[in-house]
Order: structure tokens, then C-alpha cells, then sequence
């Protein structure tokens, strides 16, 4: 995959009206061939900000990280289109779009299946993630890395990941988790898998996961148990 490949991005939008615009706008347009906000039951102007700044949108009206993930994906089969890689990239504006340029290349210069985004190993804004995440991500990659035999240093949600080993993985989750179902399945799959560092800023608005302690405590449960459901057979 020498030549410049055909990227489709896809980003899970809920509430994101003074953000999404901003990802859309700072995506490099000259690597990506269609950029998908899917609009996960917004109740503000998310999906309308998101056509403005140029992107096609899909609505999922059940909510959950992982159902709007599956969306794009759905809608990539719909409409026939078989891109090389999908970047997943959340609506936040807590990312740096224009990152994504790095992010493909050890999918066109290695062959590597799947690249994530390594928060821990880029540079970040103070506060750009609370303490239970930090400690989250650090035991959820200790676990990956004592059942599976893999290093990873972060579930950055900024990731890439070769279309063909994507439809392999047969990705499941419809909820918090997305991302951690994807490397515990690459891994026991023995993909080549690659961190690279990325870049981390304070997001706009609230979150409405680490920015709650329901939030916090449903997704850290879904995140351990989804390690250890993939690790049996």
C-alpha cells in the first residue's frame, strides 16, 4: 500500500454542537476520501455543525460509543464503499485531526494492522484527562499486556485500523467497549499492531463519561470485563 490509500474517518458525535465542526474542519482533506459523523441522539446541533464543516452524517438514535462506531461501518457497506484504512477519531476536539497523516503511515509503510494513538506517550494538556482515567488506561493495558502477550500504553480512541483486518476483528461492542474490544481481539488475532504518540488537549464541553461517576464506574466495569471475555477459548 505504497500509493495513497483511500482513508474514511469515522467519529461518534453525541452532544457535540461546539466541537465537531472544529475535528471535521482540521481533518486533512487531501488523505480522506469521506469523513462520517455519525449523530449518536444529539438533542443539540450536532449533526447540523457537522454538514456545515463538510461532513456526511448518519444518525443512530441508540445511544452508545459502540452502537454509533458500528453505524459508520454499516454505512460504509451500504453505500459500497471498501476503503484501505478507517480512522476513528472522537468529536470532542480533544484530538489533533491533522495527526492523522502520521497516524496511516505504518499501515502503508509496515503492514501493520491496526495503530493506535498513544496519549501516554505523546504530549498532554494537564487536564486533559482526569485521574481515574490515567489509572484506568494504566490497568487496562497491564491486563492486556499479562493475558495477551501485548504492549500497549493507552485505548487513545484516535486510531487506525486497516479496513480488511477491521471486517477480521467482527467488532461487537455497543458501548463502552469499543476500543478495548479491538486490541484484546487484534492481539489474540496476532496482528501487527503499532503505538504511536498523539497529542491530547482539554476537550470542549464536559464529558459524558470520565466527566461522571456513573460514567466513570460503567465504563471501567465494561472495559476489565470485556479483557477477560476475550481471553477465554
Amino acid at each position: 500500500m505504497k500509493a495513497k490509500p483511500h482513508i474514511s474517518v469515522i467519529i461518534p458525535a453525541f452532544n457535540e454542537e461546539n466541537s465537531v465542526g472544529k475535528v471535521v474542519t482540521d481533518i486533512p482533506k487531501d488523505w480522506v476520501k469521506e469523513i462520517i459523523v455519525v449523530n449518536n441522539n444529539s438533542n443539540d446541533q450536532t449533526a447540523l455543525n457537522a454538514k456545515k464543516a463538510g461532513a456526511i452524517v448518519v444518525d443512530e438514535p441508540v445511544q452508545g460509543y459502540g452502537n454509533a462506531c458500528l453505524k459508520g461501518m454499516a454505512y460504509l457497506v451500504e453505500q459500497n464503499i471498501t476503503p484501505d484504512i478507517v480512522v476513528y477519531l472522537d468529536a470532542d476536539y480533544s484530538d489533533y485531526p491533522e495527526q492523522l497523516i502520521e497516524l496511516v503511515q505504518p499501515i502503508i509503510d509496515q503492514n501493520a494492522d491496526l495503530v493506535i494513538g498513544s496519549r501516554a506517550l505523546g504530549d498532554k494538556e494537564k487536564s486533559s484527562m482526569t485521574p481515574q482515567q490515567v489509572f484506568g488506561n494504566w490497568l487496562a493495558t497491564f491486563l492486556i499486556k499479562l493475558i495477551y502477550g501485548v504492549k500497549f500504553t493507552d485505548l487513545g480512541p484516535f486510531r487506525a485500523v486497516k479496513y480488511s483486518s477491521l471486517l477480521t476483528i467482527d467488532m461487537q461492542d455497543t458501548t463502552y467497549g469499543w476500543t478495548v474490544e479491538m486490541q484484546v481481539k487484534a492481539a489474540k488475532l496476532k496482528m501487527k499492531c503499532v503505538e504511536l504518540p498523539v497529542d491530547y488537549r482539554a476537550r470542549i464541553g464536559k464529558s459524558k463519561i470520565s466527566g461522571t461517576l456513573k460514567g466513570t464506574i460503567m465504563a471501567g466495569y465494561k472495559i476489565i470485563t470485556t479483557i477477560f471475555k476475550y481471553s477465554r477459548g
